[in-house]
């Protein structure tokens, strides 16, 4: 059982520290734009995370939820046409979301292996789509067996270069350097947390056959735990990093600037992180799709090919435009989540 718990909390963990998180900006972007104040916003948004994913489990154990629609109409509910049509708009709206950052993940992947390795950048995302192709096939399976193998060595990594950073800092002299006029810490800190769990959710309801209602709180503990650590440890990787609001990716720069020995151990963990969010996403985004084994890897394969030739999408502008609109949208879901009657015994 504790095998099983750690192995999809570790599904999580690489659905929640994609690109987007390994690379700086969401950190950026969300906390450390709000100086101090943006550390207590990390926590909040921890323990957001676990309250939701927790509650959400429950929701998709108990009414047995076979995918994101189904989760919709339980959650709002299908008794006016109006409800009805509701749900349709956001279905729609969030696979679209999931799908348009399934393409700027096969984009980021390309295009790092272009400015890093001077690899062209369609050949770059063509690796990354036959590999979602590969692993996609094994479904559920082979998402867990990604986690294990690559989560971990991306949890560490990110962990070695935040204690070394700590280590190294003054800490005394934080306070003066992240003094920020900033005052909406708070919502940012909602605003993450609710941007993803779209995304998450869809990854929660494919996990469905391998979740039991024991194992739950301890997933759900973990996930808050280890994301409220790992986000602090990027946080403090970017200080004292210059001109840090124009990179496209604070952390690389600030490992090449701070840890250059740890430069190509770190492009081994971004393409990986990119992989594993890459991978969730596909999870989710076919796992809402109502159809057959066949029709779905007729899918599978459209969208990997489709990513192709769009894969020049930019990767920061997705995270600085698209995000936050999302957030704000993924409140209300987290409201009628909260709402959702339960039975909490195990």
């Amino acid at each position: 059982m504790y095998k099983q718990i750690l192995k999809i909390t570790l599904v999580i963990i690489g659905a929640l520290i994609g690109a987007g998180f390994a690379s700086g900006q969401e950190i950026y972007l969300f906390f450390f734009s709000y100086g101090l104040k943006g550390m207590l916003g990390i926590v909040i948004s921890s323990i957001l995370f676990g309250l939701v994913i927790y509650k959400v489990f429950m929701i998709i154990i108990e009414y047995n939820i076979q995918n994101y629609k189904q989760f919709l109409e339980t959650i709002i509910g299908t008794n006016t046409k109006l409800k009805k049509r509701v749900i349709d708009v956001i279905n729609i709206v969030v696979n679209a979301f999931i799908l348009a950052t399934f393409f700027i993940m096969i984009a980021g992947f390309g295009t790092y292996l272009s400015e890093k390795f001077h690899i062209p950048q369609i050949l770059g995302s063509s690796i990354l789509a036959v590999l979602c192709i590969m692993i996609l096939s094994k479904e559920v399976k082979g998402l867990l067996k990604l986690s294990e193998a690559i989560v971990p060595a991306l949890m560490l990594f990110i962990l070695i270069i935040g204690c070394i950073t700590i280590r190294n800092t003054n800490i005394l002299n934080l306070k003066d350097y992240l003094i920020t006029k900033q005052s909406n810490w708070f919502i940012s800190s909602i605003i993450y947390t609710s941007y993803n769990m779209i995304l998450i959710i869809p990854i929660l309801i494919s996990l469905k056959n391998v979740i039991t209602k024991k194992g739950v709180t301890s997933i759900a503990i973990l996930v808050g735990i280890i994301t409220n650590i790992l986000a602090i440890c990027v946080y403090v990787t970017m200080v004292g990093i210059t001109n840090i609001e124009s990179l496209e990716m604070p952390i690389s720069y600030a490992i090449s600037t701070k840890f250059p020995y740890l430069q190509i151990v770190y492009g081994i963990m971004i393409l990986s992180s990119i992989l594993t969010t890459a991978i969730s996403l596909g999870t989710g985004f076919i796992q809402n799709l109502q159809t057959s084994q066949k029709t779905r890897r007729k899918v599978l394969i459209a969208i990997c090919g489709v990513s192709i030739p769009i894969s020049t999408i930019g990767f920061s502008n997705l995270i600085q435009g698209l995000y936050p609109v999302f957030g704000y949208i993924g409140l209300l879901q987290i409201l009628k989540i909260i709402t959702v009657k339960t039975v909490e015994k195990t």
